[in-house]
């Protein structure tokens, strides 16, 4: 699927050697504008360099905060002269967005970007999520913190909404996240396929959200908006 944006994920040497399930692999290879980029650290990394410095390119890092520019449109649209989104237009100009993506627990994500003080340098964006995560087979920190895959479809669109970008086929990413939670969830009710898990998998509503080492309820990093 062509994008007129460009989609660096950043991957943990974890997840790219030894997820199976890696999320980041499968919507890389939905998106013909996209790279995977291993690593911790990137500020040494040659290639993260030449697409933050390009001066073709607008380089934002998809990370949720105060200082984040949401781009998902807001139900009551403010003057033209408050819309944040106008300044975003307007600093994108005629370049290419490149989004970077941390590909990674949330923990481990945290420490890319600590080591990684080029990337902090970035403007930040973010969305507002249209639906809980679908992440059946595995628990997220909070039903609304998303898989990489989850969080790429619902920034595209965002930017389909906010005319930002093309998202010529919506049902693509989400249609192949749950084939292969699908085919995951065959394995595990299979007795003869050895080193699945067993047993049923709770739907993400009845899960109890995990714990950190401090005891605390880990943040929740991407938030559906209150009712």
């Amino acid at each position: 699927m062509a994008t007129r944006t460009r989609f660096v994920f950043l991957m943990h040497p974890k997840e790219f050697k030894h997820e199976k399930a890696a999320t980041g692999r499968l919507t890389h290879l939905c998106l013909s504008h996209s790279r995977i980029i291993s690593g911790v650290g990137f500020d040494d990394n040659e290639e993260v360099r030449d697409l933050i410095g390009d001066p073709a390119n607008f380089p934002v890092l998809l990370y949720p905060g105060r200082e984040a520019v949401n781009l998902s449109p807001p139900a009551n649209p403010p003057d033209v002269a408050e819309n944040p989104l106008a300044g975003f237009r307007a600093a994108l100009g005629g370049r290419t967005l490149t989004v970077f993506l941390l590909d990674a627990t949330w923990a481990l994500g945290r420490k890319m970007l600590r080591l990684s003080p080029r990337l902090q340098t970035l403007p930040r964006v973010m969305f507002t999520p249209s639906a809980p995560s679908r992440y059946v087979i595995k628990q997220q920190p909070h039903p609304s913190c998303l898989s990489t895959l989850e969080a790429t479809h619902e920034l595209l669109l965002a930017l389909q909404q906010a005319g930002l970008d093309d998202y010529p086929l919506p049902d693509q990413l989400l249609s192949l996240f749950q084939r292969m939670q699908d085919y995951q969830l065959r394995c595990a009710s299979d007795p003869a396929m050895a080193g699945y898990r067993r047993g049923r998998y709770k739907p993400p509503s009845e899960r109890t959200p995990p714990r950190g080492r401090s005891g605390r309820r880990r943040r929740n990093v991407f938030r559906l908006p209150d009712a």
